[in-house]
């Protein structure tokens, strides 16, 4: 009887590992898919949308649904999202690695709102600043809010010096904004749950430590439409 008692709570156990763990693997399979449909519906948007010679010269993007921004005179913001990286000789488009967004702000503000943030990084050095652990937007990296329009030209100057160039959607509305003071960490557990193993974000996103997975499918045909210049 205590050995059928023994086998019962391990397989209870591992039963509730087994519904944890899949339960990790499928929000985050679904936060994949939901930065995917964010790029796809602000790109069908034609005077809202991210100017596609932005969307070719980018190095990475960056892209966190449904942000919370609460606040009562002090404020502050909470995501998780996913990075990608373009290779520069291949072109071609990393696996997603999982990231958290977080900060805080001080100001007449009041309520709650859930937002899309889109970052694009325009060079490989706010790329390695985000992969190097704690990186601090405006800090770490300069931010400026980022044109939009189909029709639009972006300037050499935003490509070049811009450093990354931040864009967010709330209640419909798609706009550059300066994003600043928000710090952006990996996610271990993310990570964890996509993969099955703790690879770093430097791992994913630069080393070809892993395959695409088949829930970044519809993001890498939005990525696909816009090759590098």
């Amino acid at each position: 009887m205590k050995k059928i008692g023994l086998i019962a709570v391990y397989t209870a156990l591992f039963a509730l590992l087994f519904v944890n763990s899949a339960g990790a693997e499928s929000r985050w399979s679904r936060l994949v898919e939901e930065a995917g449909n964010v790029l796809d519906e602000i790109q069908q948007m034609p005077d809202q949308s991210i100017p596609e010679d932005l969307m070719r010269s980018c190095h990475a993007i960056c892209i966190f649904p449904n942000t919370i921004s609460a606040g009562f005179i002090f404020g502050g913001k909470y995501g998780q999202g996913i990075i990608m990286v373009r290779d520069d000789k291949t072109g071609y488009w990393s696996p997603p690695a999982a990231f958290t967004m977080a900060g805080g702000s001080f100001g007449w503000q009041i309520g709650g709102q859930a937002t899309d943030f889109v970052l694009l990084v325009m060079n490989k050095r706010s790329i390695d600043g985000i992969l190097d652990g704690r990186f601090k937007l405006g800090a770490d990296a300069s931010v400026a809010a980022g044109p939009v329009g189909r029709a639009a030209e972006a300037s050499t100057d935003i490509q070049l010096k811009g450093g990354i160039l931040s864009y967010s959607r709330t209640r419909g509305l798609f706009a550059g904004i300066k994003l600043e003071g928000a710090v952006i960490t990996q996610e271990w557990d993310g990570n964890y749950a996509l993969y099955g193993k703790n690879f770093s974000a430097r791992q994913i996103l630069l080393e070809n430590m892993v395959s695409m997975p088949e829930c970044a499918d519809s993001m890498l045909r939005i990525l696909e439409k816009y090759p590098r210049k």
